[in-house]
């Protein structure tokens, strides 16, 4: 078995994967969420602070796995480097102490397997990635052959939700309430623009969405004059710009790509809106679609002990007192390369 350890933002997560055959024997996941809520995001250090308490308390769960295990895997890289360096300094003692080998695993693979958690690995695979830090669309060959094709030159999917939700008053995380709201809102209200519509750049861009939703918000009175109808137009609208502009850009790819199997990965894949709207697209395209469990689309440990079972089979371990969070501007920025 190994066990997986994942802290690269607000949540604490440990699990164990039978390397056999990919079963998920154990996973636990506690969220920081309410405790980051009243400073409208995460909160580094706050955070840091609550995984050198939760990262232990989960691990007293594994006691009746520890003895079978065949190696340790965590999360170094890309994330907040206060709250990695609690999951590596964990990672580092469970290695030593068991004498076993070190996997260091990138978050946004981790992501990418999350698709596969429990089951065979399906590749070759175009893969969109939207999340809190990252939109980009990878062509996946292999463990370690990973393409990307197009990436955000600015916000990602997942900021832009946080970010319009907390211009609008409403609470931290903001996705799930603006998905919810646009659910009650005319999508029409606002005519915002699609980002790049008229641009033959394969790229994501999100900043000038935002830009105008706020001059909107504005236009209303600011946050603390908005109606509940207000709300959830902007909602709505705000969506339905996103999803344009996503599949918009997607489409540009499937005419160059020929894979046949294409997922949807990262946290804020769990919008059905934006599920719904690549479902049509796939089933246009002759296309697959692939997409995680609902509770597998946040960060998790589980994600990473999946792709660390690969990892063990091609032995890509690194020396226990040799790792460390990845720094490199490229690595920082989220590169799969």
């Amino acid at each position: 078995m190994i066990l997986s350890i994942e802290s690269s933002c607000d949540d604490s997560s440990i699990a164990i994967t039978k390397i056999e055959n990919n079963e998920l024997i154990f996973h636990k996941k506690i969220s920081q969420e309410k405790k980051h809520a009243c400073y409208g995001g995460v909160v580094p250090e706050l955070a840091s602070r609550l995984h050198a308490i939760d990262l232990p308390n989960i691990l007293e769960d594994t006691k009746p796995y520890l003895d079978e295990l065949k190696a340790v895997a965590v999360t170094n890289q890309p994330g907040l480097s206060v709250t990695l360096l609690e999951g590596i300094a964990m990672a580092k003692t469970i290695a030593v102490s068991k004498n076993i080998p070190l996997l260091p695993i990138h978050h946004l693979k981790g992501h990418i397997y999350s698709l596969f958690i429990g089951e065979k690995q399906i590749l070759p695979l175009l893969v969109l990635l939207i999340s809190g830090g990252h939109t980009q669309i990878i062509r996946v060959e292999g463990l370690e052959k990973m393409t990307i094709l197009a990436t955000s030159i600015d916000d990602s999917v997942g900021e832009s939700f946080d970010k319009t939700a907390k211009m609008m008053g409403l609470a931290y995380p903001g996705g799930p309430l603006i998905e919810q709201l646009a659910l009650k809102g005319d999508e029409n209200a606002f005519d915002f623009p699609v980002p790049l519509r008229n641009s033959k750049l394969i790229a994501f861009s999100l900043s000038g969405l935002k830009n105008a939703v706020r001059l909107a918000i504005e236009s209303l009175g600011g946050a603390d004059e908005m109606s509940e109808q207000n709300q959830c137009d902007i909602s709505a609208s705000f969506q339905k710009a996103i999803r344009l502009h996503l599949i918009q850009k997607s489409k540009k790819i499937f005419e160059k790509e020929k894979i046949k199997d294409f997922a949807i990965v990262g946290g804020a894949s769990a919008n059905l809106y934006i599920r719904g709207a690549y479902e049509e697209l796939c089933k246009q395209y002759g296309k697959t679609l692939h997409t995680a469990p609902l509770e597998f689309c946040s960060d998790n440990a589980a994600m990473i002990g999946r792709y660390a079972v690969e990892a063990y089979k091609e032995e890509l371990f690194i020396d226990p007192y040799e790792i460390d969070v990845v720094r490199t501007k490229k690595q920082q920025a989220g590169m799969l390369l």
